[in-house]
């Protein structure tokens, strides 16, 4: 809820609730829908039971505990990167079971390219939450990494995960290419089947990194001779590929796809958890004013939500008989709106709605009070920043809230049309039957739900109608007039 005690930090309650400059300007109104909406606000999880067994099938409460491990506790950075991280580790792993896929008519081809550019995309993410790591004067600094670019450097001898070489030049500098023990990249990189897919994530990992003072320590080149995240402390592999059976493989179901669509929930999760980290960060930036840091990780929640989209994608590869029996025999059946799948995800519904109640600080982004009796005190203030650009992080900023709300409607967009697709339009509607849009049909209604943001929407709407009224009143026309 917005605090009205603000009063000594923000502008007075004495604003006219019309600008002069506006009252011979045409009247502009935005009609409202008749059809009973469902909010974000209202928004709730799927039933406890459908919850449960969807975090039971994707072993959520153990990827939780490796998420939420503190083990560099004076890294703050480290609850935003370790679940990322793991996201990324999880990539590896289904890469792995992808290519190794027997059945003739699996489309290989395109599972290549859609993986390559998943992995490649969250890697872009990973160096973008390093470098504003690095950036904070708060967390710069306190990345656990190892440092073998000198000669105080120091590796096993008998390990050939580190390459050494030196760099020509007058320094004559020694550089290693530390690569981990227990990461699955490196492994694939040795691979004939997937060497290619892994070569290039190597060199988008060298490419991605290179504004920041480490690198990931994955087996990139590191022609920077850049110290290396210590990423098997932080993203510990070996813990985390113990959980990459489900509990339903002691089902004996027989079916490849089982594999598919338990890999692609866990990376799923991964970065959903990853997105509440960011929101909470987010709301402790804005309350700080940190307006510059809070308009970067908006932009950044902006990019997850649209990776959530190309995660969610992946399921249009999967084999359409050997999916629809693998849900039959999973029990997967949706009976009502509130019951399809990404409802059973408690965190998707917490992060959209979190998402949503960025509104909330828009007043205090614009240091206005909202006004008791709903006059447009905020749109006023919006105008007056747009206009005169005094304080244009805080312009920044809130253009970063409203592309977040844009990356939520698509990502809710995009998942009607999966469903569809996928499933067939019975189960996108809950088994009622698919007749368009309607009262009852929950994801299309996130989508179409009013502007998260009404006042923003309105001083923009006003200002362009401003322009155009200053424009006709300056043509050479009416001038002549």
């Amino acid at each position: 809820m917005v605090d009205l005690d603000w009063k000594t930090k923000m502008i007075s309650s004495d604003i006219p609730t019309t600008s002069p400059r506006l009252s011979n300007m045409l009247q502009i109104s935005v009609p409202s829908s008749t059809t009973p909406t469902v909010r974000v606000a209202d928004l709730s999880p799927a039933s406890e039971s459908a919850c449960s067994a969807y975090e039971h099938y994707l072993r959520l409460p153990e990827l939780k505990r490796l998420w939420s491990s503190q083990d560099v506790p004076t890294w703050r950075n480290e609850s935003i990167l370790k679940p990322a991280l793991q996201g990324l580790e999880i990539t590896f792993r289904f890469i792995s079971a992808v290519l190794s896929d027997s059945r003739p008519y699996a489309n290989r081809r395109e599972w290549r390219r859609r993986l390559e550019s998943l992995a490649t995309g969250q890697v872009e993410i990973i160096a973008l939450l390093c470098q504003e790591g690095e950036e904070d004067y708060r967390t710069r600094g306190t990345a656990p990494i190892v440092d073998l670019t000198s000669n105080s450097g120091v590796w096993v001898r008998e390990s050939s995960s580190a390459e050494v070489w030196k760099l020509t030049g007058g320094d004559n500098k020694t550089v290693v290419s530390r690569a981990s023990d227990a990461s699955l990249l490196p492994r694939l990189a040795t691979w004939q089947k997937s060497e290619d897919v892994a070569q290039k994530i190597l060199y988008s990992i060298e490419c991605e990194m290179r504004s920041c003072p480490y690198t990931l320590g994955l087996g990139e080149p590191n022609l920077s001779g850049k110290p290396s995240l210590d990423y098997d402390r932080v993203c510990k592999p070996a813990e985390l590929h113990a959980l990459k059976r489900s509990p339903s493989d002691h089902m004996n179901l027989q079916n490849s796809e089982n594999q598919t669509l338990y890999s692609v929930h866990q990376i799923l999760e991964s970065w959903i958890y990853t997105s509440g980290q960011i929101l909470k960060r987010i709301s402790d930036q804005i309350e700080e004013r940190e307006f510059e840091s809070a308009c970067s990780n908006c932009w950044l929640l902006e990019k997850i939500w649209n990776l959530l989209s190309q995660i969610e994608d992946l399921h249009l590869l999967m084999d359409p008989d050997d999916f629809l029996r693998l849900k039959n025999q999973l029990s997967i059946k949706a009976t009502s709106e509130n019951d399809l799948f990404c409802f059973r995800s408690r965190e998707l519904v917490d992060i959209t709605k979190f998402s949503k109640d960025l509104r909330h600080k828009v007043p205090f982004i614009l240091e206005v009070e909202v006004d008791p009796k709903g006059g447009p005190r905020i749109q006023e203030a919006a105008m007056e920043l747009y206009r005169r650009k005094n304080g244009f992080e805080r312009i920044h900023l809130l253009q970063g809230l409203q592309a977040v709300e844009m990356a939520v409607k698509r990502f809710y967009y995009s998942y009607k049309q999966l469903l569809v697709v996928v499933m067939g339009s019975v189960e996108a509607k809950g088994n009622k039957g698919f007749v368009g849009v309607d009262a009852g049909d929950t994801l299309a209604q996130i989508f179409l739900e009013p502007t998260y943001f009404p006042s923003l929407d309105a001083a923009k709407t006003f200002l362009g109608d401003y322009w155009s009224h200053e424009r006709r009143w300056c043509s050479p026309e009416r001038r002549r007039q």
